[in-house]
């Protein structure tokens, strides 16, 4: 499937044809604007396309959650910028949305209830792994990834805020290759260094930048593939090895861009 067939309907056109879709997809800053991210919105709704759910976008109606507000200190803007995101997703009767970006992820689930947005939302990489689980994600193409060497670095806003770790395994689980696992992994993985606003600053001083300390960890795995399931975290990681000048030997990968290669998609 080419981008260009890509059939990415928006809330508007569907309330326009009196029809409501069965999930919203959240696509988030970075997945609308990121060129690096961008690829991974079109690779996960390729999937999504693909499996055949009924599900629509904002689009210019969404704007930024308040999350990098909020974590920064200004928690007057976060507010502003959450209720005129809960006044759409509540003009729409939205009940369920899925999106790509952990720090989305977090900040719609825990954060909006107390301002009135009360909805279900849910990590793109747990609904791939319900739709494997499921038998409408196979690995038809399993020689894409067969005998990589595979490990998977945890998004802080997806595991440790929130306790999903097995989801995005599982999706790496039915590939053909090597999974590995980082020493810091799951309850004990090392942060990118993005979190908590960082990502639009300059690092503070210290020895070492957080994504080279995480580089490290990588380098010991012998992973030539870090699975990821963050925008900020691949932007951090792919920093790291460039600044490691190892872009011939580790590639950034989201988990739907696997998957959706797995499919040949």
């Amino acid at each position: 499937m080419s981008n260009l067939d890509i059939k990415v309907p928006t809330m508007a056109n569907m309330l326009a044809n009196s029809q409501s879709p069965e999930i919203l997809f959240w696509v988030g800053c970075a997945g609308s604007y990121d060129e690096r991210a961008q690829r991974v919105t079109q690779a996960f709704a390729k999937i999504l396309n693909h499996v055949g759910i009924n599900f629509a976008v904002l689009g210019t109606e969404e704007s930024c959650t308040g999350d990098p507000a909020k974590r920064a200190g200004n928690e007057f803007l976060f507010q502003m910028q959450a209720m005129v995101n809960i006044d759409v997703l509540n003009g729409y009767n939205i009940k369920k949305i899925v999106t790509a970006c952990p720090h989305c992820f977090n900040t719609i689930k825990n954060e909006y209830p107390q301002l009135g947005g009360n909805y279900e939302v849910i990590h793109h990489t747990q609904l791939i792994a319900d739709l494997i689980a499921d038998g409408k994600l196979k690995t038809e193409n399993n020689e894409a990834f067969k005998g990589k060497r595979i490990t998977f670095h945890d998004p802080c806003y997806l595991g440790r805020a929130n306790n999903v770790y097995e989801a995005p395994r599982k999706a790496l689980e039915v590939l053909d290759a090597d999974l590995v696992e980082m020493k810091r992994c799951k309850q004990n993985g090392l942060c990118c260094g993005a979190g908590g606003a960082q990502m639009f600053k300059e690092p503070e001083n210290g020895k070492k930048d957080i994504n080279i300390e995480r580089m490290d960890d990588i380098n010991k795995s012998n992973a030539s593939i870090v699975a990821v399931g963050c925008p900020f975290c691949a932007t951090m990681i792919n920093d790291g090895v460039k600044q490691t000048n190892q872009e011939n030997s580790v590639l950034i990968l989201d988990i739907a861009e696997i998957v959706a290669k797995a499919n040949n998609l």
